[in-house]
């Protein structure tokens, strides 16, 4: 039998606590080396249209440069808002949130997802594809291009609330969508697909889902409407999951539901302590359902309310989620606005982003944020991008690991070194050799230490660059100062190989 003496056990809890809030400090402080961050890009608010290519080009590049100082790591760019395209589709029509009438296709002629692809990837971001699934026209559409699937299939299409939804009680709408999903995927070099959060439509009063035909049809033997609509979107997210890495095993599928999932007086047992419209119940979305069946790769349901909310408490959900969505990936949709507009209800004179940031560090299974939406961020809003570049995020991270898809490094640079150019001095490197997808290195991470310390590749505040390039400036001075430079490899889920040093006088 072990005896403990109670002075040294009461000394181990002491020392574990501070172990575990020091961490919770390194991670409220921005030093997390793995951490989504992310940004949406949408273009349904009319945002871009009408604009032309040089004006939409040279906003979005502005927003994408604030973005990168701000830390920013992915974008989520919207390409496909009501059965239409930003980019060059063989299936649906231009969007009229880009040239301002759907079908128009822009002049002068350019593809804003190849566009963006490209620009993103320079600043060393993901680029992920969003798409809203089902929606086939908003309510200020007023006119369909002939080739809008609408008008091509009107009886694949029902009217709600002055929309078109796509029926999801018809199985050849599921195959549509994922035809449309696939050829994205195919055509475009993005590093995820993205879904939001429309589903069957936001209930509207007096409006009714006109699904009996459907139902009659297809119902499958199930005896209640609710748990059938259900079903439709299960079987519509298992095949859009399937369809995706059958093309392209790397590319990581998210969802980004409603940030209620069920309110306890619907669901006692799993419900969380809120009053507020359901993705179960109303939107027939069973978001932990296609977490823990892995149907998903990430998920970030969208709290976009307010510490404090009487319906819809913040603190309450983002517990509520990182309690039960942890089978995969986590990260939370933040709404810039709204978190600085509100006071911080124990200290009235911050806004709510340290008390939202710090809940972010106490939750296990938050693995990232992303932020709605881009341009508030860019534009600083309440100081929030700033906020981020100089606290939070002021050090680089890499992308969240997925094992799920792959869990093994690719091996480590070759011939470091460090030579003398017409513009200064570089680091350069060959690529480890690799044959398939997931053992290639599509970038690389450069940190730097001081002679002598100790080579800590967990301390993001090292990292001086990630980088798909094979070379690195470096900030000569003088030749009199010692540093130890380290290269590593990541594959395409952001596996790290093991690490390349070389000592170097700058």
């Amino acid at each position: 039998m072990i005896i403990f003496d109670p002075m040294k056990k009461k000394i181990l809890y002491i020392l574990l606590a501070l172990i575990c809030l020091t961490a919770n400090v390194v991670k409220a402080a921005g030093n997390s080396k793995r951490e989504f961050r992310g940004a949406w890009i949408q273009c349904v608010n009319g945002q871009f249209q009408g604009l032309g290519k040089d004006k939409m080009q040279s906003t979005l590049r502005q927003q994408l440069d604030e973005l990168q100082k701000d830390g920013v790591n992915a974008i989520i760019f919207q390409v496909r808002a009501e059965c239409d395209a930003l980019y060059e589709s063989p299936y649906e029509p231009w969007s009229r949130f880009l040239t301002g009438v759907q079908g128009k296709a822009p002049a002068p002629y350019w593809d804003p997802l190849a566009w963006m692809v490209e620009e993103c990837h320079k600043r060393g971001m993901e680029i992920h594809a969003w798409i809203n699934p089902y929606r086939a026209k908003t309510k200020g559409t007023v006119a369909l291009a002939n080739n809008h699937v609408a008008i091509t299939h009107p009886e694949r299409v029902f009217a709600y609330d002055s929309q078109f939804i796509l029926n999801p009680g018809q199985p050849q709408n599921r195959d549509y969508i994922c035809k449309i999903a696939a050829d994205i995927v195919r055509r475009y070099d993005i590093d995820g697909f993205h879904i939001d959060d429309y589903f069957y439509p936001y209930p509207a009063a007096g409006q009714v889902i006109p699904d009996d035909k459907e139902y009659k049809a297809y119902s499958n033997g199930i005896a209640n409407r609710g748990d059938w609509r259900r079903y439709n979107v299960d079987l519509f997210i298992k095949q859009l999951y399937e369809t995706i890495h059958e093309v392209k095993p790397w590319v990581k599928f998210g969802v980004s539901p409603f940030g209620i999932y069920r309110n306890k007086k619907s669901a006692p047992e799993i419900g969380s302590e809120t009053n507020g419209l359901q993705n179960y119940d109303d939107l027939y979305a069973d978001v932990l359902k296609w977490v823990n069946n892995g149907w998903v790769d990430y998920c970030v349901p969208q709290i976009y309310w307010q510490i404090g909310h009487t319906a819809a408490d913040y603190a309450t959900l983002i517990k509520w989620w990182n309690r039960y969505c942890a089978n995969r990936p986590l990260f939370i949709g933040e709404d810039v606005e709204r978190t600085v507009k509100y006071a911080d209800l124990q200290n009235p004179n911050n806004n709510q982003m340290p008390a939202k940031y710090a809940l972010h560090s106490q939750m296990n299974n938050v693995n990232g944020t992303v932020l709605w939406y881009a341009k508030a961020v860019a534009d600083n809003v309440g100081n929030y991008g700033h906020v981020l570049r100089d606290s939070y995020w002021r050090h680089p991270a890499l992308q969240p690991a997925m094992p799920f898809i792959d869990n093994k490094a690719p091996n480590k640079p070759r011939k470091l070194k460090a030579i003398w150019m017409p513009d200064g001095y570089y680091l350069f490197w060959v690529a480890p050799k690799g044959k398939n997808w997931n053992d290639v290195a599509s970038k690389y991470v450069v940190y730097r230490f001081e002679k002598g310390e100790k080579i800590n590749l967990d301390d993001p505040s090292k990292i001086q660059a990630i980088t798909a390039n094979t070379l690195y400036k470096l900030p000569f001075v003088d030749g009199a100062t010692n540093y130890v430079y380290v290269v590593t490899a990541l594959d395409k889920m952001s596996n790290e190989s093991k690490a390349k040093k070389k000592k170097i006088k700058l």
